[in-house]
This record gives structure tokens, C-alpha cells and sequence, in this order.
């Protein structure tokens, strides 16, 4: 049996790839709406969302719409929507009630037209 050479075994090179067939990076834009969409990806948070979209609430009152949450449960889900922009506080006496900013009003729109 003859030798084999080290041409004949060798693997094919392929072409380096180029940027140019990388596929572009999303938009900022796109970026921003998949950060908000992340921020209502838990069924709790949306829920918040979709409560808030019928009326400014505080926290008594989403833990009792809500059921099964617990006051620290629902603080930590108001404070997710808060950093995502979502939701915006507004204090009157010992109370904070949350309501939706533009952002947080558009979102719930949307949700609302997919639930029908």
C-alpha cells in the first residue's frame, strides 16, 4: 500500500470569514423592546402591568388582586417594572401607588390587543 501524502489527507482550508457575512447587530431599538418584553416575560409582572394599565394601585392593593403573592413578592416585581421604566411611583400619605409611564401604557396596549 502506498504512503499516504500529507497533501492528500490534509482537510480542505476554508475561507476565513469576512464581517461582511456577519449578520448585523439589532438596532437599538430592537434592543429596547426586547428589554421591555424581558421585563414582562414573567406571568406575575405582566399581570402588575395589566392591573396597572386599569388604575393607579398601591401594593395592598395588587397583593389582594394578585392572590397568592406576598407583600415583599410584589414589591420586588413593582421594583423590576420601576428600573425597566415600566412603572412609576407616586406618593400620597404612608402609601406609594404605581401607574404606568408612556412606555409601560404602549406595552400594556399591545398585551391587551394579543389577549383580545
Amino acid at each position: 500500500m502506498p504512503p499516504t501524502s500529507p497533501k492528500a489527507s490534509a482537510s480542505p482550508k476554508t475561507p476565513k470569514s469576512s464581517k461582511a457575512s456577519a449578520p448585523p447587530r439589532p438596532s437599538a431599538e430592537i434592543r429596547r423592546v426586547a428589554d421591555l418584553l424581558k421585563q414582562v416575560s414573567d406571568p406575575t409582572r405582566l399581570q402588575v402591568l395589566m392591573l396597572l394599565n386599569e388604575q393607579e394601585r398601591n401594593v395592598s392593593e395588587l397583593c389582594a388582586e394578585l392572590g397568592t403573592q406576598s407583600q415583599p413578592a410584589v414589591s420586588h416585581h413593582l421594583a423590576l417594572l420601576r428600573h425597566g421604566r415600566l412603572i412609576e411611583p407616586r406618593r400620597s400619605g404612608k402609601h406609594n401607588f404605581y401607574g404606568l409611564t408612556e412606555a409601560g401604557r404602549e406595552l400594556a396596549e399591545v398585551v391587551d390587543s394579543v389577549i383580545g
